[in-house]
């Protein structure tokens, strides 16, 4: 008797992980002149892209932003900081 392994891929994937799970504070790439803007954090995220909250009063925009548009808030780059 031998046994078979199948390489077909299965039809159970799993999602992977967000790269920026919920509650993490991004920088937003402005379209108009391409610089980051801080002061956002991630509210959810789906298939369409990542809901981002605004930090100044709470507010979820209404528009999703992909993950090329976003990277974690960095830090000022003084030694004090």
């Amino acid at each position: 008797m031998t046994l078979t392994t199948s390489t077909e891929p299965t039809t159970h994937t799993m999602a992977a992980a967000p790269l920026f799970p919920v509650g993490t504070k991004v920088e937003v790439r402005r379209r108009f002149d391409q610089h980051w803007a801080k002061g956002f954090e991630v509210a959810d995220h789906g298939a369409d892209g990542y809901r981002l909250r605004r930090l100044s009063d709470g507010e979820v925009l209404p528009v999703p932003f992909d993950e090329q548009s976003l990277r974690k808030e960095r830090k000022k780059s003084t030694w004090w900081y």
